[in-house]
């Protein structure tokens, strides 16, 4: 885990001391989830579909104290949200009543994590573990919290928490979890208990990282790898990675959502399977293939046209940003990331306008190889790879022109420059 900053010895002392308050029980005997945001540098918005993506994390994210519980109750605080959380983990945990259909909502969304819902997590990663037939006998009391201002970035602090939760509860009552479970008992929080559409990139990102590797997915098979960087050089000091805030932190009214999009793909797909003579396979454009695209890709009116080009185009740019992530070139590896960011406006739509006038500031800044929306791309902020050496005056750079192009919005955003530098970080772990 050389390499990662976070997270630091006072932010897990602290942790520990309102854990063992809470409790009434030595500090020393407070377990820590560590639970990392993730960016997504190549594969947006084609994981539900069984796409190909790239992930990493950074070294922010969530931490949750916790220590188990003399029977099953759980007791939970939070650094974000006002109140306490308590429920018993033997309690039947029925699923998030379901949005209305044709409502839009995106992942990660601020409407999971309100003062009176940010349990929900919690409660979800009791029913994920109970749907799979785990009875836990152990709850927890917990203290839990995120980077500062983070939540709602598109950083996936909803899989975090998720993830966070899991872990708890499984050390709680001596359960051992592979990662690749776990990515499916998150699912479960996400798609079942909180009724996202959303696939297992997020999760994923999370469970499966490590530092100094491109963590390579696909959502298809499940199958993933680790791809190193070069070995020469110092590759790693040689760029940081830029998160550029919008202010934005709820969807606007008129989006369409992150659902909607999904049901558009899902359709393109049913359209170009019924075509091919494959109707009998699940209507997700990973079962298209590409031949059957090109064939017959004619047939699509124009938004489902927009939304399978952007699915197989963004495949093939995985693929070439893996390469070009081995091999070292940054710039061919930012170029890339800056056409996903692209399709992303013009073919998958997901773009409001502050963010699409961060995003061509982020083209114009000092030292970034590439940019792209973070997360479902309805608010939040966006993703950059820059120059190390530049990473500073790229801050400086996108605060002053994203002030002027959006100064209500910018006065929105957590912190005092409207960019924060990162570095890569490690996969979610128990400390």
């Amino acid at each position: 885990m050389s390499g990662v900053s976070w997270p630091r010895e006072n932010e897990l002392n602290e942790i520990k001391e309102i854990v063992s308050a809470m409790a009434g029980r030595g500090p020393e005997e407070v377990r820590v989830v560590v639970s990392p945001y993730r960016i997504c540098p190549l594969g947006a918005h084609i994981d539900h579909q069984g796409g190909t993506v790239s992930a990493m994390t950074i070294n922010k994210g969530i931490l949750l104290g916790f220590i188990p519980s003399d029977d099953t109750e759980v007791i939970l605080r939070s650094g974000q949200f006002k109140g306490e959380v308590r429920f018993s983990v033997d309690e039947v945990q029925q699923p998030r009543p379901i949005r209305k259909k044709g409502e839009p909502h995106a992942t990660d969304s601020p409407k999971l994590q309100e003062a009176d819902n940010w349990g929900n997590f919690a409660r979800g990663a009791v029913y994920a573990l109970q749907s799979r037939g785990i009875s836990l006998t152990q709850g927890i009391t917990g203290y839990i919290c995120g980077s500062e201002g983070l939540d709602s970035s598109g950083l996936s602090s909803s899989a975090a928490a998720g993830v966070a939760y899991l872990l708890a509860f499984e050390t709680a009552n001596k359960l051992t979890m592979t990662p690749t479970e776990n990515i499916e008992y998150d699912r479960l929080i996400e798609n079942e208990y909180l009724g996202l559409k959303n696939g297992i990139l997020d999760q994923s990102a999370i469970l499966l990282s490590s530092h100094g590797f491109l963590t390579h997915m696909n959502c298809k098979t499940k199958e993933h790898k680790l791809v190193p960087s070069p070995k020469q050089g110092d590759f790693h000091k040689s760029y940081k990675i830029l998160l550029a805030f919008s202010g934005l932190r709820n969807a606007l009214t008129n989006s369409p959502g992150y659902n909607l999009r999904v049901v558009e793909c899902h359709e393109a797909a049913r359209i170009l399977l019924k075509a091919s003579g494959n109707d009998n396979l699940e209507p997700r454009l990973c079962n298209v293939d590409p031949e059957a695209y090109e064939a017959h890709k004619g047939l699509l009116e124009p938004n489902l046209a927009k939304r399978a080009e952007h699915y197989f185009s963004e495949n093939m740019r995985v693929m070439k940003g893996l390469e070009a992530w081995a091999s070292g070139n940054l710039e061919d590896f930012g170029k890339l990331i800056s056409a996903s960011g692209l399709s992303s406006i013009q073919n998958y739509e997901c773009g409001c306008e502050p963010l699409k006038q961060l995003y061509e500031i982020l083209l114009r800044a000092p030292g970034v190889y590439g940019t792209r929306f973070s997360g479902a791309g309805f608010r939040g902020c966006c993703l950059a790879f820059v120059d190390a050496n530049l990473a500073e005056e790229a801050v400086t750079f996108v605060t002053e022109e994203y002030r002027k192009a959006q100064p209500k919005h910018a006065s929105q955003i957590f912190t005092q420059k409207a960019a924060l530098i990162c570095d890569a970080g490690d996969c979610a772990r128990v400390i």
